[in-house]
């Protein structure tokens, strides 16, 4: 059964109002808030007018706002729990407004000031003559004595109606103020995650910051390795250029001089007088033998001007940057650093040069040693003379090109042949009386045997092989002068047998 009630106003509702009007005092005015109401960062409430106060008697230097200038900063203790409340430049302006501290003292307001609603008190539905005057504990419902005594609610049991509404209009005072007391805990709970808001975008500025500044390292380690790399492919073709124009104007030299001996034959044949003709005809043909015997034709090999082996595969590289992550949670930062380091370190030292098709090296210059982190390309590497053996010279330079300086690796690694496994310390071989020694000794040996007897017929074979051609045309022209010449002679022959 249920009733619409209207009830009076008891002297336990007074009470808790009066509990409730506790929990909205000053404790600087001991009066009631005035609004606005701020909170500190202690989480207590104060009368902004109140923090003025006392903010100024804390700082009785400090002019006031009516004053020709307003302080910048200051600081104050809160009045009830002494901790020290530091102001920005706004002063007391600056501290936040408790809205809901506000709304409650509204309502508290209107509550007290509302007049009471005088009203006949309510009869029971099913005996119109009865008042309402006991509550049902099993239906939680109100109704009247003749309800317990003959009606439904004969069976259940039942409390006098004072009793239960004093009960339960303290349980919601108490809910109220229970409220209240838990608005500065939810204040601090607001304030903690707002300075944990701060503290995310910190961290994360900072390790924005820390990532750049590593990769800018990485670029800066990539930029010096590529000008490096670019400064020994520029070198290489400046010694390669250098030595195909040195050998451009060697060829036009010579042509040049053949040219001139060739014009100065054809306008001496010319010569009607036999015997001007046969005093300069040896010079001339001395001039013609020194020139087809001291020429030499070189010859740069096929693949000279190639490049390929300066060809860099990144592949692996490639791989490794892009596995770049952040270490994982069961990695310290500690080992994540040192295994980067030691990536980084290996990385410039290991990058793979591929070279399909070796072309011919340039002899290694004397005056120009390799730097430490420099890239040397395939086939001109320099050694030292304990660590150059017999076939590395032979493979490392063209004896057609550089016959001197292969001659000068061959008696260098004649001389200092390289250790063998069982030699210790520095050029030190074995015992003397070993066999092993022997033998070794024996096959160094007979490799430099070879190796010299290959390069004295190399070289002396390919010049007379390159040089041919020339050797033949200046022998026809030889040929073709002193025909020349003898044809004279008989025509001078014939003319003076007609005299005589």
């Amino acid at each position: 059964m249920s009733a619409s009630l209207n009830y009076k106003s008891f002297s336990k509702e007074q009470q808790t109002m009066d509990n409730l009007e506790k929990q909205l005092i000053c404790p600087i005015c001991l009066e009631m808030f005035t609004k606005p109401v701020v909170i500190l960062p202690c989480q207590h409430n104060l009368c902004r007018k109140c923090a003025s106060d006392i903010f100024q008697a804390s700082n009785p230097y400090l002019p006031t706002r009516g004053g020709t200038t307003m302080a910048s900063g200051g600081r104050f203790r809160c009045p009830s729990c002494r901790h020290e409340v530091v102001l920005d430049r706004h002063g007391v302006y600056g501290l936040q407004r408790n809205l809901l501290v506000e709304n409650i003292i509204d309502i508290y307001k209107q509550e007290s000031i509302r007049p009471e609603k005088k009203s006949d008190q309510p009869m029971c539905e099913e005996h119109e003559e009865e008042r309402i005057n006991i509550y049902c504990l099993n239906c939680e419902v109100p109704t009247c004595s003749l309800c317990k005594v003959f009606g439904v609610h004969k069976d259940c049991q039942v409390a006098p109606l004072t009793h239960v509404f004093q009960r339960q209009k303290s349980e919601l005072s108490d809910g109220i103020a229970i409220l209240v007391g838990s608005n500065d805990r939810v204040q601090g709970v607001i304030s903690q995650l707002e300075d944990t808001c701060k503290t995310i975008e910190e961290c994360c500025r900072k390790q924005k910051q820390e990532l750049c500044e590593k990769f800018d390292y990485l670029y800066g380690i990539l930029e010096e390795r590529k000008n490096e790399m670019t400064q020994v492919i520029t070198r290489t073709q400046g010694e390669k250029l250098e030595h195909v124009r040195a050998l451009i104007k060697k060829y036009s030299d010579h042509l040049e001089n053949v040219s001139k001996l060739v014009e100065s034959g054809i306008q001496f044949m010319d010569e009607p007088e036999m015997a001007v003709f046969l005093q300069n005809a040896k010079t001339l043909l001395q001039k013609i033998s020194e020139a087809s015997k001291a020429f030499q034709m070189e010859k740069v090999e096929h693949g000279y001007e190639n490049m390929n082996h300066f060809t860099v595969n990144l592949n692996r590289e490639e791989k490794i940057i892009r596995e770049i992550d952040f270490y994982r949670e069961d990695e310290s930062p500690e080992k994540a650093s040192e295994l980067s380091q030691v990536e980084l370190q290996a990385a410039p030292e290991a990058l793979p040069v591929s070279s399909p098709e070796p072309p011919p090296a340039l002899p290694p210059a004397a005056d120009a040693p390799v730097t430490q982190g420099e890239v040397v390309p395939t086939g001109s590497e320099q050694t030292t003379e304990s660590e150059t053996p017999v076939p590395a010279a032979a493979e490392t330079a063209d004896p057609l090109f550089y016959p001197s300086w292969y001659k000068g690796q061959t008696r260098k690694a004649t001389t200092n042949p390289p250790c063998t496994p069982g030699s210790e310390g520095l050029g030190q071989i074995g015992p003397p009386g070993s066999e092993d020694s022997n033998v070794q000794k024996a096959e160094v040996a007979a490799a430099a045997t070879s190796e010299r007897a290959a390069v004295s017929g190399k070289e002396t074979s390919a010049p007379a092989a390159t040089s041919q051609e020339l050797v033949i045309c200046l022998a026809l022209l030889a040929f073709l002068i002193l025909h020349y010449i003898w044809s004279q002679i008989q025509c001078l022959i014939f003319t003076l047998m007609d005299w005589i």
